[in-house]
């Protein structure tokens, strides 16, 4: 019975507006050797058309495969293909980080809020954009769903345009909608939307997002940027009040957050009411949330990542996740030392809006260790060939499970203190070493090397000020 409806269904809108649709096969026949082709972003991936894309390798040669983030398989990534596929993407995710790692594969550095211009001025001029969107509705409109982002500007800039027309993709509201008449080839399919399970929470990462939700007051408007410790923070602020939500991203925590109560909107600068946002990974709780959710805008990325259009709302936070900081306060985000392992992404925009915000402050997340603690990701200076996506004169806060270092507008021995202070235990004293070695800090510290000391959480003491605002004391 449901095959048949969607046929019915399919049948309806072709006839309706009197357009012909195409097989996979049929449609990737328009990608020519030398194309530059965009594939759709993160959850929203074409995942039917890119497989026809790559099966199609014996007869392309030199394609440029253009990528914000991609999630699942890449399959025109693997080196065998390298003749007919070339990979440059926006953002380095696992499934092509091999790619790239071995030299075959190029990853271009860039905030998110200037890739729609590389489109627009003709610096990457598209051939082709392979998409997903919504069956149209009554006016023809279809829907870009979970992903509008820089997919906008791809197709306004795209010389064809194949779209995967999914009858699962949920509708959404903002600045989401393209006419069915601006898609080239219409190739109907009914399949899932990918799913992205929730991260797996450890006790670390639970005091990190605790000493986050501390720093958030009510009334504030929240970015959580890409990260596993970013997009869990949502379920550790469901007791705040009037939350607004201005990022680049949600995910599955946004649903609980918004049902609690905690995020009306109603005291943004801009979009008030409004959850702004440009694109959604997560599973299908989410997705069926935002489906037809007037309270949900999904807008440009030129728009959701402007640090002018940040920088307008009040008490703006930024939250964003690194990789290394070091004794400074430089922080690197997008690589480990030589080797590329994630991207620019958001980070530097939100940031700089946050920092214009009245009120405004910009959070860093991380962990104190890796490598199941052999390695302190505070340190005493980045791997060498690491790069700096915030700048040590952007940071505001920077937080472990060990605490928060406040370091705007601080000297570099307070801010090396501060930071030392939140490194793991087992880190401190050898960061205070290099700290007098590197002339950060006075000679005299070295007096209290290996005695500096963080009292632990259990003497930590709170207090409620008049206004409302909760701080808390630790020894």
């Amino acid at each position: 019975m449901g095959k048949e409806k969607d046929k019915k269904d399919i049948q309806d809108w072709k006839k309706r507006f009197n357009v012909i649709t195409a097989s996979v096969e049929g449609a990737v026949k328009s990608i020519s050797p030398g194309n530059r082709v965009l594939i759709g972003t993160g959850c929203s991936q074409p995942s039917l058309l890119v497989k026809g894309m790559t099966d199609r390798a014996q007869d392309l040669a030199d394609v440029e495969v253009i990528q914000l983030l991609t999630l699942g398989d890449a399959p025109y990534a693997k080196k065998e293909l390298a003749d007919s596929f070339r990979v440059n993407s926006f953002f380095v995710s696992e499934s092509i980080r091999d790619s790239i790692s071995q030299g075959f594969g190029n990853y271009t550095p860039i905030m998110l809020s200037d890739i729609p211009r590389l489109f627009s001025n003709g610096q990457i001029p598209l051939d082709v954009c392979l998409i997903q969107v919504s069956p149209p509705d009554n006016r023809g409109m279809c829907s870009l769903g979970i992903s509008v982002d820089i997919i906008k500007a791809a197709v306004e800039n795209s010389k064809i345009v194949i779209a995967q027309v999914n009858s699962r993709m949920p509708r959404t509201f903002g600045d989401s909608l393209i006419n069915i008449y601006e898609i080239d080839i219409l190739v109907p399919v009914d399949e899932p939307i990918m799913e992205i399970p929730a991260a797996a929470v450890d006790e670390d990462n639970k005091r990190i997002c605790e000493h986050v939700a501390a720093l958030i007051e009510n009334g504030s408007t929240i970015q959580m940027g890409l990260g596993k410790v970013t997009q869990i923070v949502a379920g550790y602020l469901k007791d705040k009040k009037d939350l607004g939500i201005h990022t680049e991203m949600i995910s599955d925590g946004i649903v609980d957050l918004v049902k609690s109560g905690a995020v009306t909107g109603r005291l943004k600068s801009v979009d008030q009411g409004k959850i702004v946002t440009s694109f959604c990974m997560g599973t299908k709780k989410l997705y069926d949330f935002i489906d037809n959710n007037e309270m949900f805008s999904f807008r440009r990325t030129e728009y959701v990542n402007d640090p002018m259009v940040i920088g307008q709302q009040n008490k703006m936070v930024a939250i964003n996740a690194a990789l290394e900081v070091d004794l400074t306060g430089q922080v690197c985000a997008d690589s480990l030392g030589t080797q590329f392992i994630s991207g620019i992404g958001g980070q530097a925009d939100f940031n700089r809006g946050a920092n214009r915000s009245n009120k405004g402050k910009s959070i860093i997340v991380l962990p104190s260790t890796a490598k199941d603690g052999k390695v302190s990701r505070i340190v005493a200076q980045l791997t060498p060939g690491g790069g700096v996506v915030t700048t040590r004169g952007d940071i505001h806060y920077v937080v472990t499970e060990y605490g928060a270092a406040y370091l705007h507008g601080k000297s570099i021995q307070d801010r090396v203190m501060a930071l030392i202070s939140i490194a793991h235990p087992d880190f401190r004293a050898e960061l205070l070493k290099k700290a007098i070695e590197y002339g950060y800090v006075v000679p005299s510290l070295a007096e209290v090397e290996g005695k500096l000391y963080v009292s632990p959480r259990e003497l930590t003491t709170t207090m409620l000020l008049e206004d409302g605002t909760k701080v808390k004391f630790r020894p």
